[in-house]
């Protein structure tokens, strides 16, 4: 259930993800729009389906608010692609901070964070921001594609927000990787320049490695720590805050 008490039951979610499942994404990023209006925000960490879905909704929405993590921890390329996308396409994007800036978490939590209890970091650092800013909304758009990783493959195209409480909605979830690449090449769209050097999945720099072939997408994400989420889409990875 969201802050003011909207909520969709279980039945009409199976519904619409049944419905939908085999509908293009710029039509599932249509329905999203007439559905929720302007209690709809999209998650975008300009990741490449992220891009993908930037590129797709503005000519849909123009005004759609797309909710960036500033995490205070990104690449400089990841930076460069915030501008290019401003550029490009005067998308609506609202940067969402944590409450606490890196200087005040090493005092509050200790020194590299990020190494020490990456679950936590991640909570402080992405999950609150996320929550607080989706607290007016009652659905979000999500690049997530079942490809992606094992924790991902059940994913639906509408379903119930396990960490949020929103509905989430996934136009990408049944693309492959070679479908996001082809659209973004096709119609130009900005990209980080860091997926040409083998890294599919982008994230913190300290937290963020290339994969070698074969590899899962996200296996240079949080190397070595057995973690593959960050808690936006995995409440298990999500750390209680005292």
């Amino acid at each position: 259930m969201g802050a003011d008490g909207f909520i969709w039951e279980e039945e009409k979610i199976n519904y619409f993800a049944e419905k939908l499942e085999n509908e293009s994404a710029e039509n599932i990023i249509k329905w999203a729009c007439e559905s929720f209006g302007d209690k709809l925000a999209i998650g975008c960490s300009l990741g490449a389906e992220d891009m993908v879905i930037m590129d797709m909704a503005v000519k849909i929405k123009k005004d759609i608010p797309f909710l960036f993590l500033d995490t205070d921890f990104h690449l400089a390329d990841t930076l460069l692609l915030l501008e290019k996308a401003r550029q490009k396409y005067n998308a609506n994007i609202v940067v969402v901070k944590s409450e606490y800036t890196p200087e005040e978490q090493e005092k509050k939590f200790g020194p590299q964070l990020f190494f020490k209890d990456p679950n936590l970091c991640c909570t402080l650092r992405k999950v609150l921001p996320m929550k607080n800013a989706l607290s007016n909304y009652h659905a979000w758009i999500t690049g997530i594609r079942r490809e992606q990783s094992e924790t991902r493959r059940n994913a639906k195209v509408v379903e119930k927000d396990k960490v949020f409480g929103l509905i989430k909605i996934n136009p990408l979830v049944r693309w492959t990787y070679r479908e996001v690449w082809d659209y973004i090449k096709k119609n130009n769209v900005p990209y980080n320049r860091l997926h040409d050097m083998g890294y599919p999945s982008i994230g913190c720099a300290p937290c963020t490695q290339p994969v070698r072939p074969g590899q899962d997408f996200r296996a240079g994400r949080w190397s070595g720590t057995g973690k593959t989420e960050c808690g936006l889409h995995s409440p298990e990875d999500v750390k209680r805050i005292s």
